[in-house]
């Protein structure tokens, strides 16, 4: 049972937020897959069934336009694994996806429970408290969607994991294969590429930090040089986000203007909250930045939770989607968990069943009211 746990939280609170996802999809006159399809999802999925060069002409990007270079925007990792699932399966494409989004939550919600007992101060508890606050993160809908989060999460905990242990092909391997599934694995690669560089000029493991140093930027950096070589430019994935999404970093300025004329106002119960959560995640990004350098927080896992949150609030584009982009910034709630494990276990199970609720009903509403939300 003590092995399971971390599967059984993960699905309890995901279950929870699938089922509020249907209630709301019924509501709204909508079928469930839709929901859990939407968007992004249906871009993954296309790519999945029929490659880059294949995917369904219906497929548009955010100014309802299509170019032979749109499907290129999104990275290959996430589809290709759904292909696979459904070559070995003989399934459909809906279903491979859901099924691989859910065995990489899976797989995370390990690394979470495993990173919970490595940070000083940590514990089995707070490893479980810790899969349960990010299954029920705001936006952590997403979980269970055909998007890329899953498994991007899975790589991303278990290469931070793997830091942590000194298991320097490990953090190698992993940071790579995140660096096929989405571009938040540059945040990643600066948090792991700086503990390599640690490592291996200090010669304590010998020659694993030097191969795994150059083993982890080759998913990233791989995919954005084949992406240059088909568009003809160097900066041809760049390009294809500037004109198909208006998203390129600006800075913050885009954030700030957006924050501050919907706290000015108040236009919607999910713009406010977006905002909300984007000013949770800065004042956890300060709390985990005081943690660490008291020595209390392994400073990998604080630089990786920056690197997310100056990605996703440092660019231009859907503001309605910055929750969804903050959702790797899954060590953020470290010091959460390991706070809530100190206190009693009922009061942190009520604390954690009220999270539950407000992480599903936010995002089931966010996917059945807001069309632009993800």
């Amino acid at each position: 049972m003590s092995a399971a746990a971390p599967t059984l939280v993960f699905l309890a609170v995901r279950a929870v937020g699938v089922l509020m996802l249907r209630w709301l999809s019924v509501a709204h006159g909508q079928r469930l897959r839709t929901s859990l399809s939407t968007w992004d999802g249906q871009w993954l999925l296309g790519i999945a069934a029929g490659g880059y060069d294949n995917t369904p002409t219906g497929l548009v990007d955010a100014s309802n336009v299509r170019a032979v270079e749109t499907p290129l925007a999104f990275f290959p990792g996430y589809p290709a694994a759904v292909a696979s699932i459904r070559l070995l399966a003989g399934i459909e494409p809906l279903l491979a996806g859901l099924t691989v989004s859910l065995l990489a939550g899976l797989v995370m919600a390990h690394g979470l429970a495993q990173l919970g007992e490595l940070v000083p101060g940590g514990s089995r508890r707070a490893g479980l408290l810790l899969v349960g606050l990010v299954a029920a993160a705001p936006m952590g809908v997403v979980w269970s969607m055909t998007y890329s989060e899953s498994l991007f999460g899975a790589c991303a905990v278990w290469a931070l994991v793997a830091t942590l242990r000194r298991q320097w092909l490990l953090a190698g391997l992993t940071t790579a294969l995140a660096g096929t599934v989405r571009p938040t694995s540059a945040a990643l690669l600066l948090a792991v590429g700086g503990a390599l560089v640690i490592a291996a000029l200090s010669w304590r493991d010998g020659w694993r930090p030097w191969a795994a140093g150059a083993l982890a930027p080759i998913g990233l950096v791989g995919y954005l040089a084949y992406v240059a070589w088909r568009t003809g430019s160097v900066d041809g994935w760049f390009g294809i986000q500037r004109r198909g999404w208006n998203s390129h970093f600006d800075g913050g300025i885009a954030t700030v203007r957006f924050s501050q004329q919907v706290l000015l106002s108040g236009r919607s119960v999910l713009e406010v909250g977006t905002v909300v959560v984007l000013a949770g995640a800065l004042v956890m990004l300060v709390v985990c930045a005081r943690q660490a350098l008291r020595g209390e927080l392994p400073w990998p896992i604080v630089v990786f939770a920056a690197g997310v949150l100056a990605m996703g609030l440092g660019s231009n584009g859907l503001m309605n989607s910055k929750a969804r982009l903050l959702l790797p910034a899954v060590t953020l709630l470290v010091p959460v968990a390991t706070a809530l494990a100190r206190q009693r276990l009922a009061t942190a199970m009520w604390i954690l069943a009220g999270v539950t609720l407000a992480s599903a009903w936010f995002g089931g509403y966010a996917l059945t009211e807001w069309p632009y939300a993800i």
